[in-house]
């Protein structure tokens, strides 16, 4: 039986990503570090939502956990109504693969591989969940003309585009996106942002964890992290 998230009240519509209660502690010898500390939000279809704080207050931790990527000690993490949390790893990696987006500040595309197999590759983790084909998605992000290159051979503003495209690659209904456009230019980051703006606007969730300012414009709520809690 699937699993499903607490629901909407009347009249409201159901979140895409649900995360109640999160906590998550680390050890090392005799200390504990509380990374989370009782973390709840949600984010809508169609909406963005920045995270925010100072290095070490838990952003990291809590992307990781709501992409099923870490577990949470304790708590849970719904996405479109499925639990992600507190399953095996490779129930995680399916669920992961067919709803969830993540783009990193560098490491979405293997070097190997060139652009358009990267998404391939992507595309196989969960056959028949995505809908456009290849050169459109790498059209929608400004790269169509790229396909055949290498990683290695892309400009920085080109492999932010084309690790979008990874992510986007199974139409996933929540995008989580860590720091995106850190190690861009301005003029590289405001295209990326007026992109994941662009497709949030489709109807897909955004959670964006940033230090920058630009990207904060975007969203349409932001949240600050302050040692593993959300500040009021």
């Amino acid at each position: 039986m699937t699993s499903v998230g607490p629901l909407p009240a009347p009249g409201r519509e159901p979140c895409v990503l649900d995360a109640r209660e999160l906590y998550r502690f680390f050890r090392s010898g005799e200390e504990e570090t509380r990374a989370l500390r009782g973390v709840t939000l949600e984010v809508g279809r169609g909406e963005t939502v920045a995270v925010v704080g100072p290095s070490g207050s838990g952003k990291s931790t809590l992307l990781a956990c709501l992409a099923g990527l870490d577990e949470p000690a304790g708590g849970s993490v719904y996405v479109g109504g499925v639990r992600i949390s507190h399953r095996p790893e490779a129930e995680r990696a399916r669920i992961r693969a067919r709803r969830i987006g993540v783009l990193l500040q560098s490491g979405n595309l293997l070097a190997h591989l060139d652009v358009s197999a990267n998404i391939r590759l992507a595309r196989a983790a969960a056959p028949g969940g995505h809908g456009e084909g290849v050169a459109e998605l790498l059209d929608r992000v400004g790269i169509g003309h790229r396909a055949r290159a290498l990683p290695r051979e892309l400009s920085g503003g080109e492999l932010a585009r084309a690790g979008l495209a990874v992510a986007l690659a199974n139409a996933p209904d929540v995008l989580l996106a860590d720091e995106p456009t850190g190690e861009l230019d301005g003029t590289s980051e405001a295209r990326i942002l007026d992109l994941l703006r662009a497709d949030a606007r489709t109807g897909r969730a955004l959670l964006i964890v940033t230090h920058s300012p630009e990207a904060m414009r975007i969203a349409d709520r932001t949240i600050e992290l302050r040692d593993g809690r959300i500040q009021e």
